[in-house]
């Protein structure tokens, strides 16, 4: 019996409106279809009518939870542009809340993770943590989260010396925490059961796809914009490009639970480098001109385009975010999998969730439709996960 499986634009499973349709032979999807661009806010034409100030505002709202990433791009194309460098304590300040993000971002989705597969002690432990680093960037910006500190030029608030102590101590108990999130990852065998060869996307498949971020490094596709354009000053400090080969779920967890020890190297790293100066330079123009800003946000590469007229207004103005390609790659990573495993799969790209209330199931051999309320397929992977639990042996 073949059926089809609608999995959004709005479903548990999503942040952002996409629409995955699944197609099913039984328990195994077989084919997968994606649309996106159900919530079209125009962002690219509104930064038109904003001042170059205004428009690191605006692209702060693309993502709520990679808040820094878009500005991190957008001043460094208007730099780019007027041909400028932001002051060196600026861009140190700048690095500490990128990597305080994408910690943040990581620990927000491994809670996820483990809620998908019905370990929801990871769910709430992660984030427990996760309020470590919501207090940081609270101190740091005045903003648990959208923190407003950056702009061309330069950020817009300094960090104060008497301050970095506490933010040390802070980032330092991140580090058992990651301990135990690594353990329970690298050593349970459910987990390794549930994980292991489930939504495989090889490195051929990652290249085909362009795929970025923890996407690619998860299928040995060793790409990293901090280490192979750096902008910044990640050129200063220490860190490794976390790359595994598998491709799989385990390996896209993998590599955020490590990449997150690295955050909290350069973190530091940047503190200690981090010397008394000036923050902004309080650009107000750009000249004419194009700029060019990349960045490696959470979920990978973000890039902007801006072109100046010499107005106090872009002209042009051009995102792309990494979900925009890193969705796509379900098509491959999606086929042959259970239906119980399909949210794990699509949610291992870490696309952007939102919530509905129901979805509903077609059965095409009768035409009859069946209602499945609230979070179907949630449940089905906790099945699946207690189903592995017995067949270990594990009560």
């Amino acid at each position: 019996m073949s059926e089809i499986i609608p999995i959004g634009p709005y479903h548990p499973l999503q942040e952002e409106p996409e629409f995955f349709k699944l197609h099913v032979e039984g328990e195994r999807v077989t084919k997968l279809d994606i649309e996106i661009g159900y919530n079209h806010r125009g962002i690219e034409k509104l930064a038109e009518s904003k001042s170059w100030d205004q428009v690191v505002f605006l692209v702060e709202r693309i993502c709520g939870i990679c808040s820094t990433s878009h500005p991190a791009a957008s001043v460094n194309a208007m730099e780019d542009a007027a041909g400028i460098n932001a002051p060196e304590r600026a861009q140190f300040i700048r690095m500490i809340v990128c990597e305080l993000e994408r910690i943040h971002s990581h620990l927000l989705w491994l809670g996820l993770a483990g809620h998908f597969i019905g370990y929801n002690t990871v769910w709430m432990w992660s984030w427990k943590y996760r309020e470590i680093v919501c207090d940081v960037l609270e101190k740091i910006s005045g903003n648990r989260q959208s923190y407003a500190m950056f702009k061309a030029g330069g950020v817009r608030r300094d960090i104060l010396d008497e301050d970095i102590p506490w933010i040390r101590s802070s980032v330092d108990k991140l580090i058992p925490a990651l301990d135990l999130f690594k353990g329970a990852v690298m050593d349970d065998p459910v987990i390794h059961a549930r994980t292991k060869g489930i939504g495989i996307l090889t490195e051929e498949m990652a290249k085909a796809y362009c795929v970025v971020g923890p996407t690619a490094r998860a299928s040995n596709v060793a790409i990293d914009v901090r280490r192979d354009d750096p902008y910044f000053l990640y050129d200063q400090v220490d860190f490794d490009v976390i790359v595994l080969g598998g491709g799989d779920v385990f390996d896209k967890a993998a590599v955020r639970i490590l990449e997150m020890y690295e955050s909290v190297k350069i973190i530091k790293q940047s503190l200690d480098l981090m010397k008394p100066g000036i923050v902004d330079l309080h650009i107000k123009e750009i000249p004419p001109g194009e700029g060019i800003g990349r960045a490696e946000a959470p979920r990978g590469e973000v890039y902007h385009y801006c072109l100046s007229d010499g107005s106090n207004f872009p002209a042009r103005y051009k995102v792309r975010a990494p979900s925009y390609v890193n969705i796509f790659s379900n098509e491959v990573a999606c086929i042959g999998q259970q239906v119980a495993d399909a949210a794990l799969v699509l949610a291992a790209v870490d696309p952007c969730y939102c919530c509905t209330e129901r979805l509903i199931v077609v059965d095409n051999d009768t035409n009859k439709t069946r209602e499945i309320k609230g979070n179907a397929l949630i449940q089905l992977s906790h099945q699946r996960t207690e189903e592995i639990k017995k067949s270990l042996g594990i009560s």
